[in-house]
């Protein structure tokens, strides 16, 4: 498994996946119409300190992971999705993909990562609290951190 940049021949393939998984694996009723960001990757998230990577094996999608620039040395994580026949602990995909994050903000000096998810995304949830993430309350997020209309829970990992 190698991580790599997005680029734009990449877009139908993290859709799919992102959609499957959202929408059949776990009920979460978004679409496309409800994600521009994923039609415009390089301009919502290949800017400042913010990025979108894709893991693949071999040419085959198996990961995403993505971060906005928030400003205030801040970052909001964002599209974290692992196919469901690589997760797991034994793979360790999800966790190449956050440490590849994390030392993404380590080299542009980043102080906090902060993230929305859903409350019925318990093994993300998990994950995210064994990783050193602490959940914070919504009136507690910057201000310019964007808050999706599906996300009920809020993480903040300190980083310095």
């Amino acid at each position: 498994m190698e991580i790599f940049q997005y680029k734009k021949e990449d877009e139908q393939a993290v859709i799919d996946m992102i959609l499957h998984i959202q929408q059949n694996e776990f009920g979460v009723p978004v679409t496309i119409k409800d994600q521009p960001d994923l039609l415009d990757v390089e301009h919502f998230y290949c800017k400042g300190n913010g990025n979108f990577w894709v893991a693949k094996e071999r040419v085959e999608l198996i990961g995403t992971i993505a971060l906005i620039d928030i400003g205030n040395r801040q970052s909001a994580l964002r599209k974290m999705f692992v196919r469901s026949d690589y997760r797991g602990k034994e793979k360790g995909i999800g966790q190449r993909l956050l440490n590849h994050v994390i030392e993404w903000c380590n080299h542009k000096s980043i102080d906090e990562i902060y993230l929305g998810t859903f409350d019925k995304l318990q093994a993300a949830q998990r994950f995210y609290l064994k990783n050193g993430f602490v959940e914070v309350e919504k009136k507690s997020l910057p201000v310019s951190f964007p808050v999706m209309p599906v996300d009920n829970m809020f993480f903040k990992l300190g980083l310095k």
